[in-house]
């Protein structure tokens, strides 16, 4: 049986992708419990929690990193222990990848050891050579093409804003009834619907932007970009605007880091090409997203420390749904499944 792949959410389709953050919200309420702490006096006990799924009991997942990470790492590493198994972070000092071995000899190696590879690398054909020659599957955490798991991250975190949302609606009604409270049991975990937003990506052409230039269309929202000239995508997948008119009545405002590693050589030119695309004059309609890490230059504090950001709640998801791929992908094979079954 070949494996099979994720290199972007193209990959995916919508149905795929709502399974996704359904199995990573199930997981993420799943292993809160676990994760909180029981003071010595506390009745509560850990007999009635079941365990999330153990998919990767005794298997091994490369952590194959050319590029230095937080969330992603910490996210993969937590992610696999609580799926039962174990991540093996492979940095670029680690392994004699790109010293004097080759991708397709390194992902022969690894396949042959680990039960799957976690790649977060500089230039995307990397990843795709892995994938080539790689005989498990091979997710990617980061390319210069993609990032799927930020863009799955920010989508789980938005549709538990509309939960919060729905919620608040509901409690109210309630209120205005006076109704007794109800005795009906705990409902099952279910990803509340998103109506279509509009949502408005202020920054360069990057792999954040790519991902949800592939995804958010085909979920029924509509994407509004503005970027420098020198920084704009090709036509064909550019919505060009001033970045005061992109904002303008956007449901959730995005921006990603304007200096990338890589890219320190060229940040005095970058700060003066991105001169008033900062979001400070933020409205209290719209939530705030940003893949982090954040630069004072990008966004203020006041929007980035205000209630209408929603940047922690977002990198804690990227735990829930790079579980959920590591779950689906890695341990059961059925990412590409019409079904998936509870965690």
């Amino acid at each position: 049986m070949q494996p099979r792949h994720l290199m972007s959410l193209a990959d995916l389709s919508p149905a795929q992708i709502n399974r996704v953050l359904t199995h990573s919200l199930a997981l993420k309420h799943r292993s809160k419990p676990w994760l909180t702490p029981t003071p010595p006096t506390s009745h509560k006990s850990t007999k009635s929690l079941r365990l999330p799924s153990q998919s990767l009991f005794l298997k091994t997942i490369a952590l194959l990193f050319s590029k230095r990470s937080t969330r992603t790492r910490i996210a993969a590493e937590t992610s696999a222990e609580l799926l039962g198994g174990r991540a093996l972070f492979l940095g670029g000092d680690d392994i004699q990848l790109g010293v004097n071995e080759s991708p397709r000899d390194t992902a022969q190696v690894i396949g042959s050891m680990c039960q799957g590879i976690f790649a977060r690398v500089g230039d995307h054909s990397e990843i795709e050579t892995l994938a080539k020659y790689s005989n498990v599957p091979v997710l990617n955490a980061l390319s210069s093409l993609w990032h799927p798991t930020q863009v799955l991250a920010d989508l789980l975190t938005l549709h538990e804003q509309a939960n919060l949302q729905k919620s608040w609606l509901l409690h109210k009604e309630d209120d205005t009834k006076k109704s007794k409270p109800s005795t009906t049991k705990t409902p099952p975990i279910v990803l509340t619907e998103l109506r279509p937003l509009t949502i408005a990506y202020v920054g360069d052409s990057a792999n954040v932007l790519h991902d949800m230039l592939v995804t958010y269309p085909r979920l029924g929202h509509h994407l509004r970009v503005a970027s420098p000239e020198q920084y704009r995508a090709p036509t064909e997948v550019w919505d060009r605007r001033d970045p005061k008119e992109a904002v303008q009545n956007a449901d959730v405002v995005v921006t990603d880091t304007w200096i990338s590693m890589g890219q320190e050589a060229e940040k005095e030119e970058r700060l003066r090409a991105f001169q008033g695309y900062q979001e400070g004059n933020a409205s209290p309609d719209w939530k705030f997203l940003h893949c982090l890490p954040r630069k004072p230059d990008e966004v203020d504090d006041e929007v980035f420390y205000g209630p209408r950001s929603l940047v922690f709640q977002e990198a804690e998801n990227r735990k829930w749904t790079i579980m959920a791929l590591f779950d689906m992908l890695f341990g059961k094979w059925n990412l590409y499944d019409e079904e998936i079954k509870a965690p």
